[in-house]
């Protein structure tokens, strides 16, 4: 699919040295082979999925890896030639500790990826895990104790030189997450390929999971979503907290023709006398408290 679509893009005179093309991949699966192809077509950035470097935790949460094949992966991500690599890991997941994650990261930092991102445990409904949460057979931290492990990874990696540019990201030397800092910015999208997810003038729309054979655009879409104006200002404050900037209120103004100070002042007024929302100058953005409680934030715009 990219080698069609960079042959379509190369009539506009399209500098894929400047992009940043994406690919996620399981140390489990993945292959020298597989890894030289996607070099060889364009994708420059990595982005692998650890979650934690120990091995009962991965097993616990159905990972099909374990510590010492993300490490050959690594590996091979490197000898290939990848410069631009991310991690993903987890936090709060049954019987994980803090001396699990401090171990973890002390592993991670020896590795220096460009980027990490470090994401609490979602339980999905009618899955495994609920069935085992619900029967008292597995049990998750507290929530005292998941906001220990989340600054004691924020304060870690940014002693180690990471910026911590968006609630569960980090990276260094400038190597933050294009595709993801647009979507916090609400810009505009196209996904490619069967099920992928696009956002073009309010409307978000995802593709067929069967497309039509050699059919690799939008034409069989799904509209998920239709945004009026003002789900569309709410959204844009709602991605715009997720940042550690936060949201410029210069900004606002020019995308809205509006002031999101007075547009929402009372869900602002309410948030920074419960001391979850600052306002500094042109910025509005999450306190330290409104980092721990950010999803009582975000509910305001939704």
């Amino acid at each position: 699919m990219l080698e069609k679509l960079k042959q379509k893009l190369g009539k506009n005179e399209t500098k894929w040295e400047e992009l940043e093309i994406t690919i996620e991949v399981n140390p489990g699966t993945i292959t020298e082979a597989k890894l030289e192809q996607y070099k060889e077509v364009g994708i420059n950035r990595i982005s692998l999925g650890l979650q934690s470097t120990k091995d009962a935790l991965l097993k616990q949460i159905g990972r099909i890896h374990n510590y010492q094949e993300f490490l050959e992966a690594y590996s091979m991500i490197k000898k290939v030639g990848f410069e631009n690599i991310n991690v993903d890991l987890m936090i709060g997941l049954p019987n994980q500790t803090i001396q699990d994650i401090k171990h973890t990261l002390e592993e991670i930092k020896r590795l220096e990826p460009q980027h990490i991102s470090v994401y609490s445990l979602i339980v999905e409904e009618n899955t495994k895990m609920e069935k085992l949460l619900s029967e008292g057979v597995l049990q998750l931290p507290e929530e005292e104790k998941e906001r220990q492990m989340y600054w004691y990874v924020k304060n870690t990696l940014e002693l180690a030189g990471y910026e911590h540019y968006e609630i569960s990201n980090f990276a260094k030397n400038g190597k933050t997450s294009k595709h993801n800092t647009n979507c916090w910015e609400q810009k505009e999208y196209i996904g490619l390929g069967a099920t992928a997810h696009s956002y073009l003038k309010g409307i978000r729309f995802s593709n067929s999971a069967f497309p039509e054979k050699g059919q690799w655009d939008f034409k069989e879409k799904k509209i998920e979503e239709r945004q009026t104006l003002e789900e569309k200002k709410k959204e844009y404050m709602l991605l715009g907290l997720r940042k550690i900037k936060g949201v410029s209120i210069q900004k606002f103004k020019e995308k809205y023709l509006d002031n999101p100070i007075f547009l929402f002042r009372e869900e602002i007024a309410k948030l920074v006398d419960e001391g979850l929302l600052e306002i500094d100058g042109d910025w509005i953005r999450l306190t330290k408290k409104g980092l721990d409680f950010a999803n009582l934030v975000w509910e305001q715009f939704v």
